[in-house]
């Protein structure tokens, strides 16, 4: 054995006198090592006290068995749903997991897909819609060349990347309709970031103006802090000095928090919608009416994905988009 303090599945094989792939096989219980064959590799392993990874597990298995995913933040809420469902869905699937947080970064994003590639993964599932830059996706689309890329709540149209959706447009058009219909017109509209999602959003709530015959407000469509104290601050602002608003709509639930508190202290009761519907939506108070974007069903329609594709079955579809729903609760 070498030098090493920790045996390695090179070493065993070394020992062993067979190759890795045949450690593998051993380690595995694959019925194709004749038996002393086995017992020789296992003899090894014992004497040395060998733990094998899961990285040699895969070795010459055609296999890791190991899927890479990778979000900007696994503190937000609706990254830490998803990650928690998909880690329960792979398990349930054999599969081990890598995760890597980006952060915002490009530059970062790149390098953890690149550290992900280095691991031989199986396939690679990103997490939300932070991951569709405006200009360059070219390090999905190499990545999608080595192995399967599976996008949840974004779209990159290229081959080798499949698609998981909800359809956030449709359901902020529909929430301006909502409002409309019971007498709103001038709505206020509070976002964080123009990721894809963001933009979905946007375009949602202004289309849905301007087929209304309603022209947005400019003014009344805000980009702000994702904290609570800063959308207190800049609602209970506008409470005061205007501009006037007879309806809230927020990207985000944590955003809605913020409005509710403002208008809590204000004592001014207009409607307001959250999006997520996070846990944050049944812990305010009064509850938050928000949209339910399905976090639970698009990550499992991402597993189901993820299957078909490993066993290279033809009927995988390239993008899937699942209808959102509005939780109604107090604020409308």
């Amino acid at each position: 054995m070498s030098e090493r303090n920790t045996p390695n599945i090179y070493d065993i094989a070394e020992r062993a006198g067979v190759s890795i792939a045949t450690v593998s096989r051993v380690l595995s219980g694959s019925d194709k090592v004749r038996e002393t064959t086995r017992k020789r590799v296992m003899a090894v392993i014992e004497e040395t006290g060998y733990t094998p990874n899961p990285f040699a597990r895969g070795l010459g298995l055609g296999s890791m068995k190991m899927v890479g995913i990778l979000c900007t933040d696994v503190s937000d809420l609706y990254y830490a749903a998803a990650i928690s469902a998909l880690e329960r869905l792979l398990r349930r699937s054999g599969f081990d997991m890598l995760l890597y947080c980006t952060g915002d970064s490009l530059t970062d994003k790149k390098r953890y897909m690149g550290f992900l590639l280095e691991k031989h993964v199986d396939a690679i599932i990103l997490v939300g819609s932070a991951f569709k830059e405006q200009d360059d996706n070219t390090h999905i689309e190499n990545a999608a060349a080595n192995v399967p890329v599976i996008i949840i709540n974004g779209l990159v149209e290229c081959p080798g990347v499949y698609c998981v959706l909800c359809d956030e447009k449709q359901a902020m058009y529909d929430n301006v309709g909502y409002l409309y219909a019971s007498g709103r017109r001038r709505m206020l509209y509070l976002y964080d970031a123009l990721t894809f999602s963001g933009m979905q959003k946007l375009d949602g709530f202004k289309t849905a103006h301007c087929d209304l015959g309603m022209a947005p407000d400019e003014a009344l469509i805000i980009r702000c802090k994702r904290d609570i104290p800063s959308v207190r601050a800049l609602v209970a602002d506008m409470i005061c000095h205007g501009p006037a608003f007879d309806a809230v709509l927020a990207a985000e639930d944590i955003l809605s928090i913020g409005v509710c508190k403002a208008l809590a202290e204000a004592g001014v009761d207009v409607p307001v919608i959250g999006f997520n519907n996070s846990i944050l939506a049944q812990c305010a108070t009064p509850e938050l009416t928000s949209v339910d974007n399905r976090v639970a069903k698009l990550c499992a329609a991402a597993a189901t994905m993820l299957e078909g594709l490993l066993e290279k079955r033809s009927d995988v579809p390239s993008k899937l988009i699942l209808e959102a729903k509005l939780v109604r609760r107090s604020t409308f």
